[in-house]
């Protein structure tokens, strides 16, 4: 390892082989030189072959959290910052209601899916409580560069909650009421080439430029010949309740009304969850294309643990306990595979709450569960060039950086150390440690 300026020798080392065959290679090796913490800049020498420059300093990931946030405004539906305009205004007509459909509501807000402009409670609650527990877990890392609109500028309010504010706003109106949720807009109608959002002219039957919003039913949907396997309502309104519980305590002093709402919000969804346990699948019509969720314990878990954290409620922490006993590791860390989204959303972060138990038994039972799952990946991931232990499926960068906020939290609570190459590995993955060989030779 060398100094790109001096040109001294910083490092000498030995690289480990790996199973090169895994990716179609006749060999790989991998080589540790974490030992170098000097900051400046180098490149790696191995015989002929030469690697790219690269740093090493304490804030060479500087920037990045607030980065992430760039994907989101982007995804923004309503006013869309990019766009400078806005977008499917109209939405959206019920369906699926026993006594609604055909009715209009206003639902514009939120963000789209992907690369087409679906909108699904499952993900976009999901998303809401990750950055807010991002936030509460470091919350000097983020900036305010823009406004509440996704427009630059500053509001006084770091970026990541105006981002997160966004999805809560977009969840409150897709909870109007007690007991009365809405879980989805638009479906796999919508998959009809690339357009921007404000030019999308698909039809749903419904009215120009009106989609369908997919009441919660607790039940089966889809309006075509597929359906999805829907067997309850637990696992979309135990993220809603977690996320508006969360969103509570963290807005707490910045709109106290706003947290007040919230509050309120959570325990209804809770007792909702809590009135139908099940799974909430999303629904299609064209093709059998929907998100397979499995698993509501993980979330029961978490609305559990949010609620308990705003209560200061010894029952929110024992039935987190209680959820978190049926599900002890999150099914793929084990299985080593996963269907289209069936244990989503990968990571169990109530498990993270019932470590740091005052209750010293139960610190070290879901310490274990953690571990266990970390374990189960480290296994997988031996021999590999890659040692990041993950199924590669349909959207598995989930699955990573589920991994590595499991591992790095394990970390940090514990203190226990032994996951951290796994840890460097799948962020190093995220980063983009590449599928190519890593030396240029010149």
């Amino acid at each position: 390892m060398i100094d790109n300026i001096s040109g001294k020798v910083h490092f000498e080392g030995v690289p480990h082989p790996s199973d090169g065959a895994i990716w179609g290679q006749k060999s790989a090796y991998r080589l540790d030189f974490s030992s170098v913490v000097q900051p400046g800049g180098y490149h790696l020498e191995a015989a002929e072959a030469v690697s790219p420059n690269f740093a090493v300093s304490t804030d060479v990931y500087k920037g990045s959290a607030d980065y992430i946030l760039t994907y989101l405004r982007q995804q923004r539906c309503g006013f869309n910052p990019f766009l400078k305009d806005s977008c499917h205004t109209a939405d959206g007509i019920v369906v699926d209601h026993p006594y609604k459909s055909g009715k209009w509501i206003d639902v514009t807000g939120g963000w789209h899916d992907a690369s087409d402009y679906l909108q699904y409670v499952l993900t976009s609650a999901n998303a809401v409580y990750q950055m807010l527990f991002a936030y509460r877990e470091n919350p000097s890392v983020y900036q305010d560069n823009f406004k509440a609109n996704g427009l630059p500028g500053s509001n006084g309010i770091p970026d990541i909650l105006d981002e997160a504010r966004w999805g809560l706003d977009w969840l409150l109106k897709m909870n109007p009421g007690k007991g009365k949720m809405y879980d989805q807009i638009a479906d796999d109608r919508d998959h009809r080439g690339l357009r921007l959002p404000t030019l999308d002219t698909v039809s749903y039957g419904l009215g120009i430029k009106f989609s369908p919003v997919y009441f919660t039913t607790g039940k089966p949907q889809g309006s075509g010949k597929h359906q999805n396997r829907t067997t309850g309502v637990a696992s979309v309104a135990a993220k809603f309740s977690s996320s508006f519980a969360l969103g509570s305590e963290i807005f707490t002093n910045l709109d106290p009304s706003l947290a007040s709402q919230l509050k309120k919000k959570a325990r209804e969804a809770w007792e909702f969850a809590n009135s139908d346990p099940g799974v909430c699948q999303t629904a299609c019509v064209v093709s059998p294309y929907f998100y397979e969720e499995e698993n509501y314990i993980d979330d029961m878990e978490l609305a559990a643990i949010s609620l308990s954290q705003i209560s200061h409620s010894a029952e929110g922490r024992n039935a987190a306990a209680k959820w978190g006993e049926i599900e002890q590791v999150t099914p793929w860390m084990e299985l080593h595979r996963a269907r289209h989204y069936q244990y989503y959303p990968f990571v169990n972060l109530g498990h993270t709450f019932l470590v740091q138990s005052s209750d010293s038994l139960t610190s070290k039972k879901f310490a274990g569960y953690m571990k266990q799952g970390l374990v189960s990946l480290q296994n997988f991931s031996s021999g590999d060039p890659f040692p990041i232990g993950i199924p590669f499926i349909w959207c598995s960068n989930n699955l990573v950086v589920a991994a590595a906020t499991q591992s790095r939290l394990y970390r940090k609570i514990t203190g226990d150390r032994q996951f951290e190459e796994l840890e460097a590995a799948l962020t190093d993955w995220l980063f983009g440690c590449p599928f190519r060989p890593p030396f240029i030779v010149q």
